[in-house]
């Protein structure tokens, strides 16, 4: 779904990429036989609310102020956990956040280009980038277990 990472520069309605992220996670689910509980989809919601990583904190502000009965911490970490194990999410460690995954559905690493000044972030999947880890991994005979390169920058509208 290479929309999402062309767009996250440009101004485009944002609710597009919302609807497709929750549409194609429903069809996931379904497909995996996975429940898409009504509160890991609001989570997954307030992830893609735009192209910056939120914070569980952050998330759990924003039910704070929305629902009726606010989620507790354990609820967010559990949904953010079934998340980022559906492949739906990814957690981006350095700044203990999380981001919505523009290609569920596909097997790859994570490697995202954060923005220092504005914190748009966008996910890349290159397949040099894929091959150079699988192959330095294979020189130390070395299993990867999981893999997210994480660049730091700025982005075309901050440099």
């Amino acid at each position: 779904m290479a929309s999402h990472q062309l767009s996250a520069y440009q101004p485009h309605n944002h609710e597009h990429c919302i609807s497709e992220a929750l549409e194609e996670a429903r069809s996931l689910c379904l497909d995996r036989g996975v429940r898409l509980t009504a509160i890991r989809e609001k989570v997954l919601e307030l992830v893609w609310q735009n192209h910056q990583p939120i914070g569980a904190y952050d998330i759990l502000a924003i039910l704070a102020r929305e629902e009726s009965r606010p989620a507790q911490p354990p609820t967010v970490y559990r949904a953010l956990d079934f998340l980022q194990e559906q492949g739906l999410v990814h957690r981006i460690s350095s700044i203990n956040a999380y981001m919505g995954c523009p290609h569920p559905g596909e097997l790859h690493k994570g490697c995202f280009l954060i923005c220092e000044k504005c914190r748009t972030t966008i996910e890349i999947d290159h397949p040099g980038i894929n091959q150079a880890i699988h192959s330095c991994a294979d020189d130390h005979n070395f299993a990867i277990k999981e893999s997210v390169v994480e660049l730091t920058g700025l982005c075309p509208n901050c440099k």
